[in-house]
């Protein structure tokens, strides 16, 4: 998971991509970078989070009415830091430069099919550059009839979407011609637009992967880039879209669960009301299946469980409280790419507020359990703080395969639920009750409301379905291999 922005405007907008970056910092703190165009390319990236590699002076340097940024965690066996950091160019034809969310299925094959038969040049390990090579071999073939060149830019993301299989949604500069923004066909990593209205009957125009920014910004929230579109702003700031592709439309569960703001709204569904709806969910299944047992209190593990622990909460009648507080200069432990790591960084920013917890029947809530090294920390801080019974709930369902479209769920041998049974992770984590969503009763809270077309979501870390249809087992094995070898470089 990566977060991507674009903005087209009628005045500077590095100002506006640094402000935007920021709302999308929990996205990604690995790496980040921003560029733009005015007559040529500007740009500047750098390793860590927003406000630490930009200043002033950056910004003033990066000249130009229109640009793109992006934030970055690495994926599963990628490089870290600045060296895959984007937005990434390539200098013919045009002059062409992209930020990308998402991840390749097929990139080994693909790439090594550009290096020897397209003779193109790759300076970094990342799948965007896959992209943007393909795309950038796909304009060239057109680049003599300029005439229409939407339709060029139409039939080269046509062949994108032939050759590139996964998830991506990008946002795009093509020098001296726009903004180019395409999202794939089956829409599974998000891509929303926005509007602002200048005074003098001008339009600016926003794309990023949430929306969070759009309000500071001044931007009115105008929908989602569609499954399978492509979007093309020409220098005057006229646009153009066209649809290429009626696939079967499955954006990812885990934006709802976890990754996303709660403030945003993806695929027409508030983020925010599909966690309430999780934690509604939950707390019948808890009534169900343990009526005789109530909690003294519900405490989320800040902060993406917030919002689920407060609906669930309130539906069994227990009070809501904030008895584990977060310190929110740590990094999303999720993220981070090493076991120890991430352990360390648990008793970092969590802290347990004894006054809340002792002689305390606790019930955490979390957004999910992925390796099960948070929830065993916190259950141990939990215990510590005393509480004389823990119980544990998650409204996502087990997590047992790994994600192939940009999520950092990597191997089999990691994933605890791959490799236990609940009871089993039970004992692991230390607790009296654990309590898993179902899968329907997850889908039906992000699916309940909004005007969406959403078909199903895509969950293959649940239920091991890849909507790609290009993910075996042998796949998966090389895969495993490939990270296990990254463990060791």
């Amino acid at each position: 998971m990566c977060g991507i922005l674009g903005i087209f405007s009628h005045k500077p907008v590095a100002q506006e991509l640094y402000d935007g970056l920021i709302h999308l910092q929990h996205r990604g703190q690995d790496a980040c970078g921003i560029l733009t165009y005015n007559e040529k390319f500007h740009i500047k990236r750098g390793a860590g989070l927003v406000r630490d590699s930009f200043v002033q002076e950056d910004i003033d340097i990066l000249q130009g009415n229109m640009g793109i940024g992006h934030v970055r965690y690495p994926t599963s066996g990628s490089k870290s830091s600045v060296e895959n950091a984007q937005p990434l160019m390539i200098f013919s034809p045009y002059g062409i430069a992209m930020a990308h969310n998402g991840n390749l299925t097929n990139y080994t094959e693909l790439r090594e099919e550009l290096l020897t038969k397209d003779r193109a040049y790759f300076n970094t390990t990342s799948d965007s550059e896959t992209i943007l090579n393909v795309f950038a071999l796909e304009m060239q073939k057109r680049h003599e009839n300029d005439k229409d060149f939407f339709e060029n830019i139409c039939q080269s993301i046509e062949s994108v979407f032939n050759r590139c299989h996964g998830a991506y949604s990008v946002c795009g500069v093509i020098a001296g011609k726009g903004m180019v923004i395409f999202r794939d066909p089956h829409g599974i990593r998000p891509l929303v637009c926005g509007l602002r209205q200048n005074e003098n009957g001008t339009r600016d125009y926003i794309f990023a992967s949430e929306n969070t920014m759009f309000y500071p910004l001044g931007f009115k929230f105008q929908g989602n880039v569609q499954p399978g579109e492509v979007v093309f702003i020409n220098m005057q700031g006229e646009m153009y879209s066209r649809k290429l592709r009626n696939e079967i439309f499955t954006p990812d569960i885990f934006e709802y669960v976890y990754l996303a703001r709660p403030d945003s709204m993806l695929n027409n569904v508030s983020v925010y009301r599909s966690r309430l709806r999780m934690g509604q969910n939950l707390a019948k299944r808890w009534l169900e299946k343990y009526p005789d047992i109530k909690p003294d209190i519900v405490i989320p593990i800040p902060f993406s469980s917030n919002t689920a622990a407060l609906s669930f909460a309130h539906e069994i009648g227990v009070r809501y409280s904030e008895g584990i507080y977060k310190n929110p200069f740590v990094g999303r432990t999720f993220m981070m790419p090493q076991q120890e790591k991430r352990k360390k960084s648990v008793l970092q920013k969590l802290s347990p507020q004894e006054v809340e917890i002792k002689d305390k029947n606790v019930l955490l809530l979390d957004d999910s359990i992925v390796r099960g090294t948070t929830s065993r920390e916190v259950v141990k801080m939990v215990r510590e703080s005393g509480a004389k019974k823990v119980y544990f709930v998650t409204p996502c369902p087990p997590i047992k395969y790994p994600d192939f479209y940009g999520i950092d769920i990597p191997t089999r041998t990691e994933l605890i639920a791959a490799n236990k049974t609940v009871e089993e992770i039970r004992e692991y984590i230390g607790v009296d009750i654990l309590l898993y969503q179902e899968i329907e009763d997850l889908v039906e809270a992000v699916t309940r409301r909004g005007e969406h077309n959403i078909d199903r979501p895509s969950m293959p870390y649940l239920d091991g379905w890849y909507v790609t249809g290009d993910v075996d087992e042998a796949k998966m094995k090389r895969h495993e291999e490939m990270r296990e070898q990254t463990k060791h470089c």
